[in-house]
């Protein structure tokens, strides 16, 4: 079985992603909490394009901060495959390009969040569709920017599963992490899933995400603080 042949650059690379996902997190839970949440009035087309328009630049900051989060999700995606690629080059790979899958669906879906900009500061666009059918479009772009979001979350949640089974079966991490994770793709997978299939009860279920933040900022702070424990276990 390939193993790292440095000490060195697994512990870089481990830092390195610890980085990269402090870096999703942040700029996920800012553009989704501070800026969506701020901006986007459920129900209220009027609204919601008014605040849109007074406070331009903060959407485009959220779109931003969504980009750096997808770019960051692919090179981490290429770090863990290189750390965990020793306990299984299959499965490392599967969780890497499930976890590019996801970039792919993200990325595209800011097409969906950008839209309205194009929409309410387009030439024309208010006298060819009507400012209240204009507005209606603002949303239906923002909400089929949520689902999307919803989405990619299903192939994360694949890719975690696959991660924390890597790290339980692995030495470089406590094993809690890995089944940390692993309940965090159960809830990313369950409520992607009821988006789709039960979307009334989408708001009972929205307290079970504290799982996922709680897992993966345990697993971001240990690779930042931490970084590997020790080379991983044979197979």
């Amino acid at each position: 079985m390939t193993r790292h042949t440095g000490e060195t650059s697994p512990h870089l690379y481990a830092r390195i992603a610890g980085i990269l996902y402090l870096i999703i997190i942040v700029c996920g839970i800012f553009s989704e909490v501070f800026i969506r949440a701020s901006l986007i009035v459920k129900g209220d087309a009027v609204a919601t394009a008014t605040n849109i328009l007074a406070s331009e630049w903060l959407f485009r900051i959220g779109f931003a901060a969504d980009a750096l989060m997808i770019l960051s999700d692919v090179a981490i995606a290429v770090l863990f495959f290189v750390l965990l690629e020793p306990v299984s080059k299959t499965l490392s790979l599967t969780a890497a390009v499930f976890r590019l899958a996801q970039a792919v669906v993200l990325g595209i879906n800011l097409l969906n969040y950008y839209a309205p900009l194009l929409l309410l500061n387009g030439d024309g666009v208010a006298a060819a569709f009507g400012t209240e059918r204009m507005y209606s479009l603002v949303m239906l772009f923002l909400d089929i920017h949520s689902h999307g979001y919803d989405l990619g979350l299903l192939f994360f949640g694949l890719s975690s599963l696959i991660l924390g089974h890597l790290i339980v079966r692995s030495d470089y991490f406590p094993g809690v992490l890995g089944y940390g994770l692993m309940a965090a793709a159960v809830v990313y997978l369950t409520g992607s899933f009821t988006r789709f299939l039960f979307p009334g009860f989408v708001s009972l279920i929205a307290p079970i995400y504290i799982v996922p933040f709680i897992a993966e900022l345990s697993f971001c702070l240990w690779l930042l603080v931490k970084g590997i424990r020790t080379r991983p276990t044979n197979e």
